[in-house]
């Protein structure tokens, strides 16, 4: 699988800075409210990361799970609540979610691997 989480962080993050430098104000106000809706309201951050990853599966795309399920862990999502989101995509979306959801497995098997190799170097160090 290689460092997937990795290089989509290095990727994301690079790329958000290219295009936010070209200080396109549409481009910049749509990030802008991409940010809001998933602050608190009425709906927490974690249930509205878990909606986000919902629509990200059934509209299949790979770098929006990917994003969603880091934010999801970093909301404290456990692996059962995942598990459940995801069947709420596979039911909505049909089958052809299913290459998307072996992903998103994928991903977050990595993502716990990578957070348990740097837990293990801070304890070392």
């Amino acid at each position: 699988m290689g460092n997937r989480v990795e290089e989509f962080q290095s990727f994301r993050t690079k790329m958000n800075d290219r295009i936010l430098s070209a200080d396109n104000r549409a481009i910049k106000r749509f990030f802008g409210v991409d940010t809001l809706t998933y602050e608190p309201g009425k709906l927490n951050a974690k249930t509205k990361e878990m909606l986000g990853l919902v629509a990200s599966m059934v509209l299949r795309c790979d770098d929006c799970i990917a994003y969603h399920v880091m934010q999801c862990k970093q909301e404290g999502v456990t692996d059962e609540e995942m598990f459940e989101t995801f069947s709420v995509a596979l039911t909505v979306g049909g089958s052809i979610v299913i290459p998307h959801l072996r992903r998103a497995v994928a991903f977050l098997d990595e993502l716990h691997e990578t957070s348990t190799k740097t837990e293990t170097a801070k304890s070392t160090t």
